[in-house]
């Protein structure tokens, strides 16, 4: 069933806030009541220096090893529960807002004194369909998101559409923590009339100007 008007994909911003909320505080708290050995490296090594490390909430349905279980392949479809999102009371609460079918799930976790390298991640965008959404969960004002070259600042409890099939990078030079709920999700029209809404009461720095084709 469609929800209101196609969004037309050249007026996504690289970067959006949606007009959704959530207890930061109380996903806070399933953090921490997941036991510290819970928390995966990274796989991809190269990409960062220090501490990145992941939690799979949702993960494809045949992956067994932790490793594939913290993959995220946005051509696949066949993504479950895992236990892990069993004993996250407000992190399911959080993610039944979207209302539209989720694939890959993950808190993500970048320590203190870490980075991720610039880099991009493939299909990964409005216009291919799949989006990737960022729930600032535990955060500090450290730390610096980039994309195109610009910083996105992102508090706890907000949700943001960041194209990630462009250059991006994060430094989290401490004290603190930074962990973000990741959520990744097919283009369907409830999703994009969520977009749409967001583009259309977008006050400036909810948006970066960057566009599919535009420079930085």
């Amino acid at each position: 069933m469609e929800c209101g008007p196609r969004l037309d994909p050249a007026a996504v911003p690289d970067a959006l806030r949606l007009p959704l909320s959530f207890d930061a505080a109380a996903m806070a708290a399933d953090c921490a009541a997941l036991a510290g050995g819970d928390w995966i490296d990274h796989f991809v090594r190269r990409n960062y220096d220090g501490d990145w490390s992941v939690i799979p909430l949702r993960a494809r349905a045949d992956a067994q090893h932790p490793i594939m279980m913290i993959q995220s392949d946005p051509e696949a479809r066949n993504y479950v529960d895992t236990p892990f999102l069993a004993a996250c009371p407000a992190i399911r609460a959080a993610l039944a807002q979207f209302g539209s079918p989720l694939l890959s799930v993950r808190l993500m976790r970048l320590g203190p004194g870490s980075r991720i390298k610039e880099h991009r991640d493939p299909e990964l965008s409005f216009e291919d369909g799949a989006v990737r959404l960022h729930v600032p969960v535990i955060t500090h004002d450290g730390v610096a998101f980039r994309l195109n070259g610009r910083r996105v600042p992102m508090a706890a409890g907000t949700c943001w559409y960041l194209r990630l099939s462009d250059p991006h990078a994060v430094e989290n030079p401490g004290p603190g923590e930074r962990v973000h709920l990741v959520v990744d999700a097919q283009v369907t029209p409830a999703l994009s009339a969520l977009f749409a809404a967001a583009t259309a009461t977008a006050a400036p720095e909810t948006t970066a100007a960057t566009r599919p084709g535009a420079t930085a």
